[in-house]
């Protein structure tokens, strides 16, 4: 009997972890409505502090424009990176030909966002390393795609 209750506490211990686990990464994540501000911030930033001082700061960790899953990404007309908060190695990098998981040329939807706008497709979250629907904000500025994404939260 002590060992069933010990199994029944065990349980019950493990479900309690998983629960409280899955509220705290709920809570680190952001949603649409914020991603949609931080890309208006970036945008007006470019145009006030210039594009290399602008892109610098993106690109940064630590810079304050990145916040919990949210981060900034500039790409060019061309499909070249100019700034990417989420992954530095990607700048300088030509993403024209990027597809999502499902086959989605979503780079170039990006790329080809009128003024501004939402793109929806499939990304790997670095905070749950799964591939999950997220959709960004996009702000053409000039010719280039100023965007920031959220993880779209699973119903």
């Amino acid at each position: 009997m002590r060992a069933l209750i010990r199994l029944v506490a065990a349980c019950a211990a493990v479900a309690c972890a998983v629960t409280l686990s899955s509220a705290a990464l709920a809570d680190d994540r952001a949603a649409p409505d914020e991603a949609k501000a931080l890309a208006i911030k970036a945008a007006e930033y470019i145009k006030s502090a210039g594009e290399d001082a602008a892109y610098k700061a993106f690109t940064d960790k630590e810079s304050g424009w990145v916040d919990r899953d949210l981060y900034v990404f500039v790409v060019r007309n061309d499909g070249v990176t100019l700034a990417h908060g989420g992954s530095p190695v990607l700048v300088g990098k030509n993403l024209s030909h990027l597809k999502d998981v499902d086959g989605k040329p979503f780079i170039q939807d990006i790329i080809g966002v009128r003024d501004e706008g939402w793109v929806d497709y499939k990304w790997r979250n670095s905070q749950t390393q799964a591939v999950e629907q997220k959709t960004s904000y996009v702000v053409m500025v000039g010719d280039t795609a100023v965007g920031v994404g959220a993880y779209k939260q699973e119903q």
